[in-house]
């Protein structure tokens, strides 16, 4: 019989756990949280200093009654669930439900699931820490009377199933905020004038920079042909030569929050499905001969920080991998930026260096596989060398036009022969861009010059990584928010993904309209910002967390009133379409749904006809030759394109067409994507016997 209870969150994690114990010690799992805030009513005491309701959450009874039992057969109990706030708030719970002491030291917590670190956990367990549970308290609390007091309002003077909160109605502002600042911004028309200059073994190109020792900007056509008209008869000379080395550092590891933006550029994962693979590598995979293990460390963290036994491990690989020159003189640490950072954590990162991605593939899906791997490879390289790159500007005159050419090459590649981050334009690789010898004074044969228009753009919208981002240096959100607002806000309709974008519905911007006039604190970013530090300072034990909450609540009180008597009704006007229901002939209306657009019939709930609104790509069916292609999404939402007269063609192609035949062979050209996540464009043939391949370049259309 086992003496001792240990209780955790997931089967998963007690069966990985459990078999480092040993049989004096009986697993169980709760299923994550036991007890929380009814659903059915505000749960919230306001008048005697907030006191929350608490009570069992549905379909809980078996798991709790469980639980009991073992608690009956054991000499002592360990709560181990995550080393978060809401692992406290859970092991808090199911204290009260055991009749375990919270001052007791029955609270065990690690950062990584590895034979070591959880036998060391538990020779020093703890009590638990009503700091980190107030600050989940406040949080919960907080979040309830906004939501359950705002969103009824919301359901009786918009439509049902709406909400509000704190972090989601700031993230949709956000994306309302750029969606109006594209809205407004006026394109600006400026030139580029480039100089390609061939010398006898290769060629190499500079853009014009100015005029003397001054910049100059080529804002229209007149610019550039009064430059064109200074370089007749003009010779071209080297001017200046500059050379320097540059040395580039690898990036710190990774926190929640980079690892979803990461994921997002080179994987192309949403950062929901991101914390979903990261759950199971850190809970615990079999990996063969070492049984189940856990692969990553903790992966709700916004802490850059290693532990000395990870960067001697990380030392280790890289000195018998690479060799001495690829390891820094001194082991790399990293500041952590963000303020209230959990420095008792780690970053996310392998549990064992040693751990090769290509070793324990075969015992890995192939989503778990890629992640792992990007995380191993981000590890190691933040322990490594520093790359050095030569750079090379080199100024050429005409007259007194002058134009710039720079270059660079990887001296050491350090860091980057193993990882390079990637960036939200796509790619991720440091290209080199060779410059031939050249010294001051020497002339250079008269160049080709190529003139072209270019008009400024305005700021791009926000990926699911580039809000992410954005969210964490402003302060809204904390790493376990993140993913779980991206999911809300789209499930709410206030917002659709349309080219892996966040674009805001009519209904997003009306519930935001409504927010900022009678709710302006919960939608103002700084205040947002400022309400998580105050739960930041509730963890530290700085501040109380009922004064946090009465402090927040005195004016949304008054909020609250207001809204309720001056609020108005909004009727949303369903639009039209001209396609008729083929069911019961009534013209179908645009619906917004989790993914985007789609047409409903107006006679629900008598009609329930809905079909996808079929994206037009102006190509003619190269199949057919009658139907025209049309993007469509599979079940999976991976875009394809097919012939619109389906199922009477069943033509299909996963690339998009660019409606010209390849000049070569005559079959279907379309556009490939190169290297991961949002790298380079290049036109091809489909035919894999036909080589032909074309640049995307700016103005081509496809």
């Amino acid at each position: 019989m086992a003496d001792y209870l240990v209780i955790v969150e997931s089967p998963a994690k007690a069966k990985t756990i459990g078999k480092y114990l040993g049989k004096k010690y009986v697993v169980k799992a709760s299923m994550g949280h036991v007890r929380d805030l009814p659903k059915s009513q505000l749960g919230v005491d306001v008048e005697s200093g907030f006191s929350p309701k608490y009570i069992t959450i549905r379909g809980k009874g078996d798991v709790l009654k469980e639980l009991r039992d073992e608690r009956k057969k054991v000499k002592a109990v360990y709560l181990a669930a995550d080393p978060d706030r809401e692992g406290e708030a859970i092991a808090w719970h199911l204290a009260h439900i055991l009749d375990v002491e919270p001052s007791a030291n029955c609270r065990v917590v690690f950062n990584e699931i590895t034979k070591d670190a959880v036998k060391d956990a538990f020779k020093h367990p703890r009590s638990i820490d009503m700091n980190l549970v107030n600050a989940q308290q406040a949080r919960r609390i907080l979040d309830r009377l906004v939501g359950y007091q705002i969103s009824p309002l919301l359901w009786k003077k918009v439509k049902k199933g709406l909400s509000a909160g704190r972090v989601q109605s700031v993230a949709v502002r956000l994306i309302i905020d750029r969606e109006n600042e594209i809205r407004a911004f006026t394109p600006e028309e400026y030139w580029s004038l480039t100089a390609q200059f061939r010398m006898e073994k290769s060629k190499f190109e500079a853009k014009f920079h100015g005029f003397g020792e001054e910049k100059g900007e080529l804002k229209s056509e007149a610019d550039v042909k009064e430059v064109l008209k200074r370089l007749e008869n003009q010779s071209y000379r080297v001017q200046s030569v500059k050379q320097t080395e540059r040395r580039r550092n690898p990036s710190a590891p990774f926190t929640t929050s980079t690892l979803q933006q990461e994921a997002a550029r080179k994987l192309n994962y949403r950062a929901a499905k991101t914390m979903s693979l990261a759950q199971q590598l850190y809970e615990g995979i079999d990996i063969g001969g070492e049984g189940t293990v856990g692969l990553i460390t903790y992966m709700r963290t916004d802490s850059v920080r290693i532990s000395p036994v990870a960067q001697e491990e990380a030392r280790e690989y890289i000195l018998e991998e690479y060799g001495p020159d690829y390891y820094p003189a001194e082991p790399r640490n990293y500041a952590t930026k963000s303020k209230g950072a959990q420095e008792a954590h780690e970053a996310v990162r392998p549990t064992s260096a040693m751990r090769h991605p290509e070793k324990i593939k075969e015992f890995l899906s192939r989503d778990q596989f890629r992640l792992y791997k990007l995380i191993w490879e981000r590890f190691v390289a933040s322990q490594m060398a520093s790359a050095v790159l030569d750079t090379m500007t080199v100024d050429i005159l005409a007259g007194d036009v002058r134009f710039r050419a720079t270059g660079s090459k990887i001296k050491f590649p350090g860091f980057m022969t193993l990882y390079i981050e990637g960036n939200d334009e796509g790619g991720g690789d440091e290209d080199e861009k060779f410059l031939p010898p050249l010294t001051e004074g020497q002339e250079l044969k008269a160049p080709s010059l190529e003139e072209k228009q270019h008009f400024t753009q305005p700021p791009p919208r926000y990926t699911e990584a580039r809000l992410v981002k954005t969210m964490e240096e402003i302060g809204i959100g904390r790493p376990s928010t993140y993913a779980p607002t991206l999911e809300t806000i789209q499930k709410r309709g206030y917002t659709l993904l349309e080219e892996k974008r966040f674009v805001p519905t009519e209904l997003g911007e009306i519930v935001h309209e409504m927010m900022r006039e009678f709710f302006p604190q919960i939608i103002d970013v700084d205040f947002t910002a400022k309400m998580e530090n105050n739960l930041d300072d509730v963890e530290e034990g700085d501040i109380d967390w009922v004064k946090v909450l009465g402090q927040f609540y005195g004016d949304f009180e008054k909020d609250l009133k207001i809204a309720e008597e001056e609020m108005k009704h909004v009727v949303l006007e369903e639009e039209e379409s001209d396609v008729p229901c083929e069911k019961c002939g009534r013209l179908m209306v645009f619906k917004h749904g989790r993914f985007g657009k789609f047409l409903a019939c107006p006679g629900f709930p008598d009609c329930r006809n809905t079909k996808p609104i079929l994206k037009e790509i102006g190509v003619a069916c190269p199949k057919c030759k009658v139907g025209s292609l049309v993007e469509r999404k599979g079940k999976r939402r991976r875009v394809f394109f097919g012939c619109d007269k389906y199922p009477e063609c069943d033509f299909i192609i996963w690339d998009r067409p660019v409606g010209r035949a390849c000049p070569s062979c005559g079959d279907t050209l379309v556009i490939k994507r190169t290297g991961k996540g949002e790298g380079k464009e290049v036109i091809q043939c489909v035919n894999t016997e036909c080589d032909h391949k074309e640049e995307v370049t700016e103005g081509k259309q496809d």
